[in-house]
C-alpha cells in the first residue's frame, strides 16, 4: 500500500540530461542538471524577458516573443504554478489587463540555469579543439 501511496505522490521535474555527459565529457557538477521547465524555449524567454524589466503585461510580452495567445498563457501559467513568475489580472476600464512579474524564487531559478548554462558551454569549448 505505500508504494501506491508513493506512486501518487507529485514527482518534480526531471532535468534534461547533459549533452556532453552523453558523450562522456567530464563536466563540472553544477552543470550536471539543468531546470527543465526552464529549458524550453518559451518559458525561457518569458524569464529572460522579465528578468531585464519590472513588469511586462500579456501582449508585451505577446509581441517580445512573437508568441500566440493559446500559447504564451499555457507556458506562463506552468511558471505561475512552479512559483517562478507572479500574474496580476486587473482592469483598465473595460479592457482586462494581466500584467507578469518574476518572482523571486523564479531569480534564482533563472540564475542556477545559466550557470548551468555557462558551465556546460565552457567544459564544451574545452573539447572543440580536439
Amino acid at each position: 500500500m505505500a508504494e501506491a501511496g508513493a506512486a501518487r505522490r507529485k514527482r518534480e521535474p526531471r532535468a534534461a540530461p547533459a549533452a556532453s555527459a552523453a558523450r562522456g565529457v567530464r563536466q563540472p557538477a553544477e552543470a550536471a542538471l539543468l531546470d527543465s521547465l526552464i529549458h524550453h524555449r518559451l518559458r525561457l524567454g518569458i524569464l529572460s524577458a522579465l528578468a531585464a524589466t519590472e513588469a511586462l503585461a500579456f501582449g508585451d510580452l505577446k509581441g517580445i516573443l512573437g508568441a500566440s495567445d493559446g500559447n504564451l498563457s499555457v507556458h506562463a501559467r506552468k511558471l505561475e504554478e512552479a512559483g517562478y513568475v507572479t500574474c496580476t489580472k486587473t482592469f483598465d476600464g473595460r479592457r482586462p489587463r494581466t500584467e507578469y512579474r518574476l518572482a523571486p524564487r523564479g531569480r534564482q531559478a533563472l540564475t542556477r540555469y545559466l550557470n548551468h548554462m555557462e558551465a556546460l558551454i565552457r567544459a564544451t569549448r574545452g573539447t572543440l579543439g580536439r
